[in-house]
């Protein structure tokens, strides 16, 4: 899975934070209880006493130190039932003053098995969808909000289906990729004019498929080539724009948003061959977003680049009448 650094990092500070939060409302309730009854604080400081000076005499003599452990539990018995009869003569449950970690699985380390664990991943999630946030409204925009109302139930004369039927077999497509992701699942463009629900739909798959665990990155066309340019050219700090253009590189799921509206340059030409190219050798999905038709693509690019798009891409195409007017028109 290709983590974005910069993510991970946040997420990893976020988890780190709520394990010390975690550790400090122990300590918090560890000292009320022995308030209401110090007896529990002597108990608790005469097994700590009795379990250091035993291990630090087996590994002193060279001896097992779990033998050691073991002969404490048994020498302890007495304290172990004291506390646990004062416990539940508070009401308490017998392990209120015991660290329980909030994962089983990793015991709060975040990793497990060699790779990272769900408690963690759900962390990097969160940080992810706030990255997302920036540039998508990842509140109101979801499968469960998106409306069909907007599109009209006419047949287009030309196409011989309407606009809502398009749209019903768009929405299925685009819920599908998103509950189905995987690397390697696919990749889509979605090409149409403005205003007929393409970013909308971008914002839903990014929303579940970020819930998901997957890296996802979400840009513009003109955004993202003005970091590889920078990248060449070496106009800004070399780690910031190396880790730019990593995490386009290498997300699970990258979303390049309205893509035509930037200035073409020979450059650019072969950053976007680069982009389409390399993620499709690597089985890394990308979504392509823009208000061009296919042929338009390969008149403003290349034969070469139209022809990896219409060959290894879902090509989505929206029609209709601009929702952002219809939406003001009736306001």
């Amino acid at each position: 899975m290709g983590y974005d650094g910069k993510i991970l990092r946040r997420a990893l500070q976020r988890y780190d934070d709520e394990r010390q939060e975690r550790e400090a409302r122990l300590q918090e309730r560890r000292q009320s209880i022995f308030r209401r009854q110090p007896r529990l604080a002597e108990i608790e400081a005469e097994l700590r006493a009795t379990m250091s000076r035993l291990v630090a005499d087996a590994l002193r003599h060279g001896t097992d130190p779990r033998k050691a452990i073991a002969t404490l539990r048994e020498e302890n018995l007495g304290l172990q039932a004291e506390k646990q009869m004062l416990l539940a003569g508070m009401g308490l449950p017998l392990d209120c003053l015991e660290e329980k970690p909030a994962c089983p699985l990793c015991n709060d380390t975040g990793y497990r098995n060699g790779g990272m664990c769900r408690c963690l991943k759900r962390c990097y999630a969160r940080e992810q969808q706030k990255e997302l946030s920036r540039m998508l409204d990842l509140g109101a925009q979801s499968f469960e909000t998106f409306s069909l109302e907007w599109y009209s139930p006419d047949a287009n004369p030309n196409l011989g289906i309407s606009a809502r039927e398009n749209m019903q077999w768009i929405y299925r497509t685009c819920r599908r990729f998103a509950e189905n992701f995987a690397p390697g699942y696919g990749s889509l463009l979605l090409t149409g004019d403005p205003g007929l629900g393409k970013t909308f739909l971008s914002a839903a798959i990014a929303r579940e498929v970020s819930n998901d665990g997957w890296s996802v990155v979400y840009d513009t066309a003109g955004h993202v080539f003005d970091r590889f340019e920078s990248r060449k050219f070496g106009r800004e700090d070399g780690e910031t724009i190396e880790a730019d253009v990593s995490r386009v590189l290498n997300c699970d799921l990258l979303i390049l948003d309205d893509l035509g509206t930037e200035m073409v340059t020979s450059y650019v030409q072969s950053a976007l061959y680069g982009i389409i190219n390399g993620r499709l050798l690597e089985h890394q999905a990308t979504i392509l977003s823009t208000n061009l038709k296919l042929e338009e693509l390969s008149h403003r690019y290349s034969a070469q680049i139209a022809s990896r798009i219409e060959g290894e891409y879902q090509i989505l195409p929206f029609f209709g009448e601009d929702i952002r007017k219809l939406k003001k028109e009736r306001s």
